[in-house]
């Protein structure tokens, strides 16, 4: 019986992988199609079908290679698990057939975590778009997959809109991909998959490999810290190099331009990136050269 099903899976593979050819019975068709005309032209026309030798040679369409891919690893299955030592190869052989298709469905490659954009509301007059390195005024709603609120920047803490730096990874990925491009006064819900939120660890009241769903608005739009026309008003003592003092004290004032209160946690989190990634040199200064917010990490 085994031996049979194995003959069976063989021919069907080759069926799958032949290509299409012009055989008897298309010919018998074509004759019989052409109503109306005498038997000589339907002859003529019918001859001048390709023959299968004249056809170009085609490959397997994507579906038929991924059955004979599959058919070929049943075959391996059947033929290891007639020797040897049954469950350690098979559990080889599934392992691998696993692996496989993975690669076959992907091109041999999977596919990167994409954030899902919804635009709520947009505005009608936009005078900028958010781009990395600029600080954002946000209100966020977070969600369970199963639509459970887990935090809510209205309703927690100071219920006060958070000041968020766009493209340092000061928050998840999600974020600093989800909130490009946005107008002041613009609201999306970002549908955030695991890899771009807080992955296999989870963090706090986030379980590992949690699907988050954000709905967040864009009340204001400013140059952050690590824009070319923020270097000159940070430099206070205009020796072309910034420090952190400098660094801190310049956030500090925006904090405080907004009517907002200074968070020194904050802006010491904030100064610490802004000089891990602008500090290339690591001589505890950011010269006006190391100075800029496109960077390619980001």
């Amino acid at each position: 019986m085994t031996v049979n099903f194995i003959k069976t899976l063989i021919k069907f593979r080759h069926k799958l992988e032949r290509p299409p050819s012009v055989d008897a019975k298309g010919r018998r068709a074509c004759g019989r199609g052409q109503e109306g005309s005498s038997a000589n032209q339907r002859k003529t026309s019918c001859n001048n079908l390709p023959d299968e030798k004249s056809l170009p040679r085609r490959g397997p369409s994507a579906a038929a290679a991924a059955s004979a891919h599959l058919l070929k690893t049943c075959l391996l299955v059947l033929l290891f698990l007639l020797e040897g030592d049954r469950v350690s190869m098979l559990l080889a052989v599934l392992s691998w057939l696993c692996s496989s298709l993975l690669l076959s469905v992907s091109g041999g490659k999977l596919p990167e975590a994409e954030v899902q954009i919804e635009v709520l509301h947009r505005p009608f007059l936009c005078h900028r778009k958010s781009k990395y390195g600029d600080i954002l005024l946000v209100h966020h709603d977070g969600y369970f997959e199963n639509g459970t609120i887990f935090h809510s920047s209205r309703n927690e803490g100071d219920k006060q809109a958070v000041w968020f730096t766009l493209g340092i990874k000061q928050g998840i990925k999600g974020w600093d991909k989800g909130l490009q491009d946005m107008c002041a006064g613009e609201k999306r819900k970002l549908v955030v998959p695991p890899a771009l939120a807080y992955g296999k660890e989870g963090k706090g009241k986030i379980p590992p490999e949690s699907t988050l769903t954000f709905v967040i608005e864009v009340l204001e739009i400013r140059n952050g810290p690590r824009s070319h026309e923020s270097f000159q008003e940070m430099d206070l003592n205009d020796d072309w190099r910034l420090s952190k003092h400098e660094v801190k004290e310049y956030l500090r004032k925006e904090y405080e331009r907004y009517g907002y209160p200074p968070n020194d946690t904050l802006h010491e989190n904030m100064m610490e990136d802004i000089f891990a990634k602008e500090d290339k040199n690591k001589d505890g200064f950011i010269s006006s050269r190391e100075f800029t917010y496109k960077h390619d990490e980001l």
